[in-house]
C-alpha cells in the first residue's frame, strides 16, 4: 500500500526559500559586476590577471599572466589550482564576463546552506531575513565590487562545511573543508581549525586526519610549490610576516583600522557570533591580515573579507538564543540593508548608470586586432585580455618586450602607477618606435 506524503505550506516555503534567495542574489551580483565591467570599472589587477590564468587552463596550458610579467606562472604567486574548474566554461564562453558570472553564482550558492539553516532554527521569515542579511553583508558586496578572485570558491565551501558541522554531519563538514586547500595558500590553516573543532566535538580520528592533511599541504605549498613556480624562487609574501621588533599585540590590533574591521564583522550579527566556537574558524584569516605590513589587508575593502562572511553568519545562527532567534535574524537583515544604503556599500552603485563614454572606448580599442600583443594600462587591460596578449603599461613596452600596440587612458589611469611613471613611459614611446594611430574618446592607441 503506497503512502502519500502531504507537505504543509510552511514546509514547502521553507524548502523553496534558500533557492529563491540564492536566485535573487545571483541576479543582483551578476548585474552589478557586469555593469562595472561595461562601465570600465574593472581592472587588469585583478580581473585581467585572472582571465589570463583561466584562459591558460582552457588552452589547455599553464595559468600564466603576461600582465604580471612575460611567462609569469600565477601558481608561483598564489596557489589556486581550483581555477582550472572554470576552464570548460571559459572555452564555451571566452571573456571576462564569464569569470564575473561564475563568481556571482558561487557567492549566491553560498547563501543556500545559510538560509536553510536559518529556516530550521527559526522558521520561514527568519530564513528569508538571514539569507538577505548574509547576501547583502559588506564582505560579499566588497568582493562583488572588486573584479574576480579565487576566494569566490572558498565562500560556498566554507558555508556548506560549517552548516554541516552545526548539523553534526561530521564527515560532510570535513569533506567540504578539505578542497579549500586548492583555493589559496592561507586556507589550509582554516581547514586545520575546522579539524581542531572536530577533535573537540569527539571526532578525533576525522579531526586529526583533517589537521594532518591541512598542515602538511600548507607546508608543502608555501615551502616547496610556490617558491618552485615563482620566477625568483621565493614565496613572494613571506617578507610581510617578519616581526621587525614590534610588540606582537600592537602589531595585531593597531592601528585602529583593525579594530574597526572587527566591529564591522561582528556588529551585523549583534555580536552573537562570538558565542559560537565556530567563530574560531575566522582566526587564521584575521591573524594573517592584521599581522601583515600591507595596510590593504586591514580594512573592509576589496575581497579579503568574503571568506569571513559564511563563518560569522553560521556562527551567529549556531549561537542564536531559541526564544529570540526570529527577532535576531530580522535585526541582522535590517542592519545589512541599512548599511548598504547609508554607508554606502557597493551595491548601492546600481542606481548610478555610470556608462558615459564606455562604448566609445571599446570602439576605439576595436582598432587593435585579435591575437595582437598590446601593452595596456590597468583600466583598459581587462577589455582586451579575452582576445589579445596583454602586458601591463607602464612596465611595458621595454627593450626585449615590445608589443606592437599600446593603449593608454586619457587622463592617465593611476590606480596601479604614479602619474610620474605614466608620463615617463609615454614620453619614451616615440624612441621605441611607437606612433599615435588614434587619440579620441579618452584613449590613445599607439602602434609600432
Amino acid at each position: 500500500m503506497q503512502t502519500t506524503v502531504v507537505r504543509s505550506p510552511e514546509t514547502t516555503r521553507l524548502s523553496a526559500a534558500p533557492y529563491v534567495v540564492a536566485a535573487a542574489l545571483f541576479l543582483l551580483y551578476t548585474c552589478w559586476s557586469v555593469h562595472r565591467h561595461r562601465a570600465l570599472l574593472t581592472r587588469g589587477y585583478d580581473l585581467g590577471i585572472f582571465e589570463q590564468a583561466v584562459r591558460g587552463y582552457a588552452g589547455p596550458g599553464a595559468p600564466t599572466s603576461t600582465i604580471k610579467g612575460p611567462g609569469f606562472n600565477l601558481l608561483g604567486d598564489h596557489f589556486h589550482p581550483i581555477l582550472a574548474l572554470l576552464a570548460p566554461l571559459y572555452r564555451v564562453f571566452p571573456g571576462p564576463v564569464t569569470l564575473l558570472v561564475a563568481q556571482a553564482a558561487l557567492l549566491a550558492v553560498s547563501s543556500i546552506p545559510v538560509t536553510a539553516l536559518a529556516g530550521r532554527v527559526a522558521g520561514f521569515g527568519a530564513a528569508v531575513s538571514a539569507g538577505i542579511a548574509y547576501g547583502m553583508s559588506w564582505g560579499l558586496q566588497s568582493a562583488v565590487d572588486f573584479d574576480f578572485h579565487e576566494v569566490a570558491f572558498a565562500v560556498p565551501l566554507l558555508a556548506f562545511s560549517l552548516v554541516a558541522f552545526v548539523e553534526r554531519r561530521w564527515v560532510a563538514a570535513a569533506g567540504w573543508a578539505v578542497p579549500l586547500i586548492a583555493v589559496k595558500e592561507d586556507l589550509p590553516a582554516t581547514v586545520a581549525v575546522i579539524g581542531m573543532l572536530l577533535v573537540w566535538r569527539g571526532r578525533r580520528r576525522l579531526g586529526v586526519t583533517t589537521i594532518v592533511v591541512a598542515v602538511g599541504s600548507g607546508l608543502l605549498i608555501v615551502g616547496v610549490l610556490l617558491p618552485a613556480l615563482n620566477p625568483t624562487h621565493v614565496y613572494a609574501y613571506a617578507g610581510s610576516t617578519t616581526l621587525d621588533g614590534q610588540d606582537p599585540l600592537q602589531r595585531l590590533f593597531l592601528p585602529a583600522t583593525k579594530i574597526k574591521t572587527l566591529l564591522w564583522l561582528l556588529a551585523p550579527t549583534l555580536f552573537l557570533a562570538l558565542r559560537s566556537p565556530l567563530f574560531l574558524v575566522a582566526a587564521p584569516t584575521l591573524v594573517w591580515r592584521f599581522w601583515s605590513a600591507n595596510p590593504s589587508y586591514w580594512g573592509t575593502g576589496f575581497q579579503y573579507s568574503a571568506v569571513l562572511m559564511p563563518i560569522v553568519f553560521v556562527a551567529f545562527l549556531d549561537a542564536l538564543p531559541e526564544r529570540r532567534a526570529r527577532a535576531a535574524a530580522h535585526a541582522a537583515c535590517v542592519i545589512a540593508l541599512a548599511a548598504t544604503m547609508l554607508a554606502p556599500l557597493p551595491l548601492r552603485g546600481l542606481l548610478d548608470p555610470g556608462m558615459r563614454g564606455a562604448d566609445a572606448v571599446r570602439l576605439a580599442l576595436a582598432r587593435i586586432p585579435d591575437d595582437a600583443r598590446v601593452a595596456a594600462d590597468n583600466r583598459l587591460a581587462p577589455q582586451l585580455t579575452s582576445r589579445c596578449e596583454v602586458y601591463f603599461f607602464p612596465a611595458y613596452p621595454q627593450i626585449g618586450v615590445l608589443p606592437e600596440w599600446v593603449a593608454v587612458s586619457d587622463p592617465p589611469d593611476t590606480s596601479m602607477a604614479t602619474p610620474g611613471s605614466m608620463g615617463v613611459a609615454r614620453d619614451r614611446l616615440p624612441a621605441l618606435g611607437y606612433q599615435v594611430v588614434l587619440q579620441d574618446y579618452g584613449v590613445t592607441v599607439y602602434r609600432r
